[in-house]
Order: structure tokens, then sequence, then C-alpha cells
């Protein structure tokens, strides 16, 4: 049996990454309907913690995985370090005596413990001294239906709230106003459309930087006059070169001595994913993150499928999320890039070419849709295994640069 793995985002009020739910089944729409979940979880758990680690795929950040009534009761938590990972336990286990015997036991341990789309039933209330976290789903439960429950769970110390589905900026106000801590799912993603508002002073100067790198041959000269006019991109540039990234033979004197150095195809990489973090400055660092890591998971992919393609399948990842980072529709960023016909339309979500393809691909994989991702995947001669193992190679790789 295969078990697919995907990491969603938690974040805090000040919309910081502070864990990930590491995922294995697809919920409502589930690829595999005959799969046990007690299997399925013990996949997860042997392909993550008994394999790699979970610190890769979650960038040293606790994870919260899930955990049926079988899981529970056979003590599949306590495989797990309990300073990595909260359990999480699914909607569908019952608040029975033997359940509620392993909570105390996995409580007395140290292990966090979290109930899932909680929907409020009496039987709960004796596990409310053992519980860190209560989760709803404001899909199923709307912040007016669970409003009275949040009161009261407010008032227990020891219990903190997370609304999963926040789908817009008044989701997320209005769940922070009622006193819910953490949050999860794709808000901070979308895009607010603002009417009449145009590309600001310093983004403008990012894009044009990035428009210069898209010359050919490149022009370094013209580069250099960017950097040498901004000490921050500057800064950037030198922390780039020195970190170990690209071995180091000789000293580097001067900007343009430094863009030499790194060469064509390092140094419009380099620009790419400084323009993107710049313009992110004022978006939750997790946005920046995803674009990264989609930008080196379009490559690693790329680079499998149809290897001439690599590198503008970077940047069509990389640049997937600008219409969240600038708030602006994408139709209208793209036509301010001079960027080719192939890499706007898979922006555009609307082109069956191979890099239409692989970001509809990327991004049904983020969702943990896993029947689509494997039916897209084999469009382009790739199946789950790998682009699974691609994933963690683009997380890994990504966090190197959370600093520059």
């Amino acid at each position: 049996m295969k078990v697919y793995t995907a990491r969603q985002p938690i974040l805090n009020r000040k919309q910081n990454v502070v864990a990930y739910e590491l995922l294995f089944r697809d919920g409502a729409e589930n690829f595999f309907p005959d799969v046990d979940p007690h299997e399925a979880t013990s996949k997860l758990i042997m392909r993550t913690h008994l394999n790699d680690g979970l610190m890769p795929i979650t960038n040293g950040k606790p994870a919260l995985i899930n955990f049926c009534q079988e899981s529970l009761l056979k003590e599949l938590p306590l495989l797990l370090p309990k300073k990595q990972v909260m359990v999480e336990i699914l909607e569908t286990v019952e608040p029975t005596d033997d359940v509620y015997q392993m909570c105390r036991q996995l409580f007395h341990q140290g292990y966090h413990l979290a109930l899932d789309d909680f929907i409020y039933k009496p039987e709960w209330s004796r596990f409310f001294n053992l519980i860190k976290m209560v989760k709803f789903d404001l899909m199923q439960t709307p912040l007016p239906k669970v409003a009275p429950l949040v009161q009261a769970l407010k008032k227990r110390k020891n219990i903190k709230l997370l609304a999963e589905k926040v789908e817009n900026q008044e989701e997320f106000d209005q769940a922070k106003e009622m006193g819910i801590s953490f949050f999860q799912g794709y808000f901070f993603c979308k895009p607010e459309m603002r009417e009449k508002r145009d590309v600001e002073g310093n983004q403008l100067i990012l894009l044009q930087l990035y428009q210069e790198a898209l010359k050919t041959p490149l022009n370094v000269n013209a580069l250099s006059h960017y950097f040498e006019h901004d000490v921050g991109l500057s800064y950037k540039l030198l922390r780039f070169i020195n970190s170990g990234f690209i071995p180091i033979t000789q000293e580097i004197n001067s900007i343009k001595q430094a863009l030499v150095y790194l060469g064509d195809e390092k140094t419009r990489k380099f620009i790419a994913l400084l323009t993107t973090a710049m313009l992110a400055e004022n978006k939750p660092k997790e946005l920046i993150r995803m674009a990264i890591i989609r930008a080196k998971f379009c490559e690693i992919s790329a680079q499998k499928a149809f290897p001439a393609m690599s590198e503008p399948a970077f940047l069509v990842g990389l640049f997937s999320l600008l219409d969240a980072i600038l708030d602006q529709p994408m139709e209208y960023i793209l036509n301010t890039l001079s960027i080719s016909e192939e890499i706007t339309l898979a922006l555009k979500e609307n082109s069956d070419s191979p890099l239409g393809t692989l970001i509809k691909m990327v991004r049904l994989f983020e969702d943990g849709k896993w029947y689509q991702t494997e039916n897209e995947a084999r469009k382009i001669n790739l199946n789950y295994q790998q682009i699974s193992d691609y994933f963690k190679k683009a997380v890994i790789w990504s966090n190197a640069y959370e600093e520059l």
C-alpha cells in the first residue's frame, strides 16, 4: 500500500508558522477508500520518523499527526518523540473509557494532545483536562456556530484553540477577535483585490532588476548598477556568495565581480529568489517559503521529466504566488513581466503544456489531493513516489534561504 505524505502549515496570531500537520490521506476525497487508517498512520510514521526523521519535513517545528482509535489503543503515538509531535485525535474516535485511559497515559508521559474537527458531546468533557488544543473546521462548523463553545473553552488555560480551513482575511480577523490562537489554511496565500492599486516604488525597482536579469546575454554592468544603489541588495548578494552554496576560491572585491563569479544561470536564479522574497517582505514568512519550495520542487521534477525546461520550471514555481505577494490579479502582474508565453500560460492555470501540468501537479500535492496529483504526474511520466521524494528535497533546500 502507498502512503502519501504532505504538510500543511499552522500559524499563530502574528501569521508566523509554528507547526505543520502531516497528512497521509485526502479526507472526504480519499484515493484509497478501503485503506485502514491505522495502517496508513503506521506507514506515515515509518516513512518520516523511522526514515529521514520528522525534522527535515517540518523545518524543525512540531508535527501534528492524526491517530484513529485503533492507532491510539495500540499505543502507536509512543513510537514518536514527545517533544516533536502533537497527537491529533481524529473526529472518528469515540470517547470510550479505553481511549480516555490511553490519553491519560500519553498526557502523563508528556505528550500534547489535540482534538481534530471537534464537535462537542458531553462524553468529551472529562478529556478536557488532558487536551492541549481543540481544532474547529470552519467549513463544517462556522464561527457563529462554535462561538459559545469557544467562549467556554477559553476559560480553560490549558487549552489552545485552532481554526481550520480559514478562507479569507475576514474569517481570520473574526477568529482572532473570538480568542482563537492558531490557524490552518491558505487564507494568507489568497490575493486581496484592491481597486486602482499600483505597484509600489521599491517593488517596481525589484521588478526592473528581474527584467534586466531576463535579458540574454546578461548585462553585468546594468545589474551592478541596481545592486550598488541599494545597500540591502548588495548585502544579500554577498551573503548568498558566502552561504556555502558555491565554493569560494578568490576574494570578492566588487558587486560586478560577485555577479561574474556567480555566472549567468546562478545570477538569474538568485535575482528571481531575491525579488520574490523582498516583494513579500510584509507578508507571512510561510508565503515566501512556499514560493521557494515550489520553485525547487518544480525544478527537480522538470529535471527528471523534461530536463531542457528545468530553468523555466523553477520560475513557474517561484512566481506562482505572485498574486498573493503583490495583492494583484495574476493576469495584471503577467502583463508587466517580459516572460515567455509558456511560463505565462502555466501561471494563468489554463495550459496543458508540460509546465502547466507541472504547476497543477504541485498545487494538488500541497492540498493533499493524491488521486489528482497522481493523474497529473503520469502526464509527465512521473509517479507519486518520485514527486514525494522531490518535495522533501525541495523543503531541505529551501531551508538554507530563510536567512537571506
